[in-house]
């Protein structure tokens, strides 16, 4: 068996200092909760995993532990350990106290997230300072294509009378009929009519849940998914139905679970990822899509359809919008996966009457969207660059999922769904919340998976990006950290 190593060198904490080793550690994971790398809930280490981790006493460890609960940043629960505190919520709770009036019931708190789902996102950016991170959402710097950015926003800018005014409210019109095209490619018939563009994919999530949901509703999605989606859908008062996903060979929803959820709760959405589905990879087949549709005719449900990585998927995907012919789905997708993640270009694509309840809420959202990114994106599709672009980017995300799968098994890991597009789901034997903290400290930046659950909860699983997995240093310390955090369980 293969024996555990100490954290490297830069991890450890110095001795000669000027702070004690207990003010050290306390800042080291200060830091990380201001950063959200450990999320409100979180579970410290064990005084005694902490202690060998550091190689330090557990007496040190104790002292820090103390300092972080004297700032406020960590609680003690008896018999459990010690946990980050939740300081919003805890200030919310002072002032509902301090605002109480006797004889007048204190208003209700606003519901929490279910994840704290910026701890996802601000490990995103943290992944931009220069740490190696196999746990990232997005493409490596390295494979994106600046120069034709450059070049598209070059011809663009070259007549800049249209910006000194507002852009259509469905979007530019260039666009629009551009994205016609793209998706008569892929097989979903939409005129530039039924076309709204928005401010990324997330945007257009939100301006249909603005539109067609009131608080209260309820609201099926898939489990695991988008921790970003779970958050937004409960801050607005929606009723979270989660449907398991990625456990069916068809690489469908558990359609007994969804459909037990139909007939109990009534729900208005059903928002899921059927192509490239985020964290497990998994796809759709055709004979899952019509059954989902069945279900969804059969209880009244509409459907959202989440294509954000259509770019990375085969051309000839099954979608549920394509089969459904935009009657009972909605297509919604962007551009940043295949891009640059600044370039927040989306749209929505749905039945007409429908779209022209998108344009009026995103007039009171955001009046309109961009117009000169929206004319470069236009330009990249007629031009047939972006198209290339992706073929270029899938043929170089399918050599690195090949040595990345084969990493993955040289380890001992196994994969819990069948390896496809930009990410992994990988089964470590361990719970990877705390290895995801122990990694950390070796400088590897990783997504566990609580963070895909609509509640946390342990879990052995966690999502690799295949193009940013490939070290196969990671894949050894992994292996290390994971026969350590077994042996001392």
């Amino acid at each position: 068996m293969t024996s555990v190593q100490p954290a490297p060198a830069d991890t450890l904490l110095a001795r000669s200092a000027r702070q004690s080793l207990a003010e050290q550690l306390a800042g080291r994971y200060a830091e990380r909760i201001a950063q959200r790398l450990l999320a409100p809930g979180a579970r410290l280490p064990s005084v005694r995993e902490c202690a060998r981790h550091h190689a330090v006493s557990p007496s040190t460890v104790v002292d820090a532990y103390d300092l972080l609960q004297a700032r406020g940043l960590v609680q003690a629960r008896p018999q459990r350990g010690f946990f980050v505190r939740d300081a919003a919520a805890h200030e919310r709770g002072v002032r509902s106290g301090a605002s109480a009036t006797p004889g007048v019931a204190p208003r209700p708190p606003q519901r929490p997230a279910p994840v704290d789902a910026t701890a996802l996102i601000r490990s995103m950016f943290q992944a931009q300072g220069g740490l190696p991170a196999p746990g990232m959402g997005t493409l490596p710097e390295a494979w994106l294509d600046a120069p034709l950015l450059q070049r598209a926003l070059r011809r663009v800018c070259a007549e800049p009378a249209a910006w000194l005014r507002y852009g259509e409210p469905a979007g530019d019109t260039r666009l629009r009929d551009a994205l016609a095209q793209r998706l008569a490619d892929i097989g979903i018939t939409a005129a530039p009519g039924q076309i709204v563009t928005t401010v990324g994919a997330t945007h257009a999530l939100d301006l249909i849940s603005r539109t067609l949901l009131q608080p209260g509703d309820a609201v099926l999605v898939d489990e695991p998914g988008w921790a970003v989606e779970y958050a937004r859908l409960t801050r607005a008062g929606m009723r979270l139905l989660p449907v398991p996903r990625g456990s069916s060979a068809d690489g469908g929803p558990d359609l007994a679970v969804m459909e037990a959820l139909l007939e109990a709760h009534r729900p208005r959405l059903y928002i899921t990822v059927s192509v490239l589905h985020n964290p497990t990879g998994a796809s759709l087949t055709p004979a899952a899509a019509h059954q989902v549709l069945r279900l969804a005719e059969a209880h009244g449900l509409t459907i959202v359809e989440d294509d954000s990585y259509a770019w990375l998927a085969p051309p000839h995907a099954p979608r549920l919008s394509q089969l459904d012919g935009l009657k009972r789905t909605l297509y919604v997708s962007g551009f940043s996966k295949i891009l640059v993640p600044q370039w927040r270009v989306g749209f929505v694509a749905a039945a007409p009457a429908l779209a022209e309840r998108l344009i009026d809420s995103k007039l009171i959202a955001t009046l309109s969207t961009p117009g000169p990114l929206e004319q470069a994106v236009a330009l990249c599709l007629e031009q047939g660059s972006l198209r290339r672009h992706a073929e270029r980017v899938r043929a170089q995300l399918d050599a690195a999922r090949g040595r990345t799968v084969r990493l993955v098994r040289e380890a001992g890991f196994t994969f819990a769904a069948p390896p496809a597009g930009l990410f992994g789901w990988v089964d470590v034997g361990v719970d990877t919340e705390p290895l995801a903290q122990a990694l950390l400290d070796d400088g590897w930046l990783t997504a566990p998976g609580t963070l895909f659950h609509a509640a946390p909860r342990p879990t052995t699983l966690m999502r690799v990006n295949f193009a940013t997995a490939q070290d196969a240093h990671f894949w050894r310390r992994l292996r290390q950290r994971a026969d350590g955090t077994r042996r001392h369980s």
